[in-house]
């Protein structure tokens, strides 16, 4: 689907690029937004924010929030699904990364399933802020994460 997301402080406005015009308005309930992805299915979307909440959103059962979901215990940096495996994981400014099982399934009867998997602690906070950026390697289960200590970590045992 040729969707475009954009993120302003409180919402997630969804444009169709081909009838060029919006299609929903994601209202998240956060005080601001700090990052977002689509699931690769592109019926999910989760949304980081600065006030430590992780929003799930099933584009299918409307503009509010599917699950909201509070881990940490500062601002979230980034929040990421994988590619390929049922996993997501969030960057947060208490110098820790979180990482979810996230599974989605194909029959809209049945919900996602989300479960915290591990904490991962490796980098320290400095000046208040802890990990700044995670990213997932494309094929296996590894996760990248770098932090406001200088230091880019990868964890491979998830």
């Amino acid at each position: 689907k040729p969707f475009f997301f954009v993120a302003t402080q409180q919402h997630v406005r969804i444009y169709h690029l081909v009838q060029q015009k919006m299609v929903k308005k994601l209202m998240s309930g956060c005080k601001w937004i700090s990052s977002l992805d689509v699931h690769p299915t592109g019926d999910h979307v989760i949304i980081g924010s600065y006030d430590r909440r992780l929003v799930w959103f099933d584009l299918d059962l409307g503009s509010a929030p599917y699950k909201t979901l509070k881990y940490h215990t500062k601002a979230l940096r980034q929040v990421q699904y994988h590619k390929q495996h049922p996993l997501m994981a969030t960057a947060s400014d208490d110098g820790t990364v979180h990482v979810f099982h996230s599974t989605v399934y194909s029959d809209l009867l049945r919900d996602p399933l989300i479960v915290p998997v591990k904490v991962l602690r490796g980098h320290k906070v400095q000046g208040g802020l802890g990990v700044m950026s995670l990213a997932f390697h494309p094929k296996q289960p590894w996760l990248f994460s770098a932090g406001a200590d200088h230091n880019i970590i990868l964890y491979q045992d998830l």
